[in-house]
């Protein structure tokens, strides 16, 4: 478990080193969780220890949720102030995300069926 955890903290401070030095417009975390996917990737699947750790993180994802249910109620009046253009970039982003998808998902299987 000890190795999991270890795993999980070393990329996700490479990505803050390199959020510092080299891409400072990006989050470390995102970064860490990039390369924390490619080295996945380059490994052809994930260890034991990692998977773990993973599984007990994964049980608490409820709780992230908490803050955000606080920050809604502590500033209801500005959402309601706001309600047409938050309800409009909401309903774009799923409409960009679902067509954005659908292309990706069509180009990647058109390139497995020429594959074969």
């Amino acid at each position: 478990m000890i190795s999991g955890l270890v795993q999980i903290l070393l990329f996700q401070s490479l990505g803050e080193l390199l959020s510092k030095f080299v891409l400072p417009t990006l989050p470390g975390p995102v970064i860490g969780l990039v390369l924390l996917i490619i080295w996945l990737v380059l490994r052809k699947g994930v260890n034991a220890e990692l998977a773990m750790v993973a599984d007990g993180f994964s049980q608490y994802f409820g709780l992230l949720f908490v803050p955000a249910a606080v920050g809604v109620v502590l500033f209801l009046p500005q959402l309601k102030a706001n309600a047409l253009a938050i309800v409009s970039a909401l309903v774009g982003s799923v409409i960009l995300t679902i067509a954005t998808s659908a292309v990706t998902v069509r180009f990647l299987s058109s390139k497995s069926e020429g594959a074969d």
